[in-house]
């Protein structure tokens, strides 16, 4: 199975040139704890930006969430993946990268959507309920 298949299609983005305070509103406002940093010609993905990045790289250094512009606290480069990357080559790229979240693309490099640790999770935990149920259904008939 592809990452395109799971992952988050919509997918809440920001300018390297905004605010720090202007992008946790908008965090806020989407009740998301990442945004994708978008720029260029094609709104390609230039990095990635957590709550816990504007805490650790604006608040704790008491630096202006006013006066800091999105790119000195976001995480470059883009960790990305094509939408078509199998689950598992994507989730060797996760562990490899030491990240949670992975940029989808499509097409020309642009955004498609966003991969987390939490989607892959959750695919896990309903194929291991499908398999609970088939066993459960295979139990009487089991000879131990």
């Amino acid at each position: 199975m592809s990452v395109g298949r799971i992952c988050t299609r919509v997918v809440a983005t920001a300018a390297p040139d905004e605010m720090v305070r202007e992008i946790a509103r908008r965090m806020s406002e989407h009740d998301v704890g990442t945004l994708v940093v978008v720029g260029g010609p094609t709104e390609a993905p230039l990095g990635i930006v957590t709550d816990r990045d504007l805490v650790l790289r604006c608040l704790a250094t008491n630096r202006d969430p006013d006066q800091t512009p999105l790119r000195e606290v976001m995480t470059t480069p883009v960790q990305a993946v094509d939408e078509h990357t199998p689950i598992e080559q994507a989730m060797t790229r996760m562990a490899h990268a030491g990240v949670r979240r992975l940029v989808v693309t499509g097409p020309g490099g642009v955004l498609a959507g966003l991969l987390s640790l939490d989607d892959v999770l959750e695919l896990v935990v309903d194929e291991v309920a499908i398999i609970g149920q088939l066993l459960a259904k295979q139990a009487p008939t089991l000879a131990f």
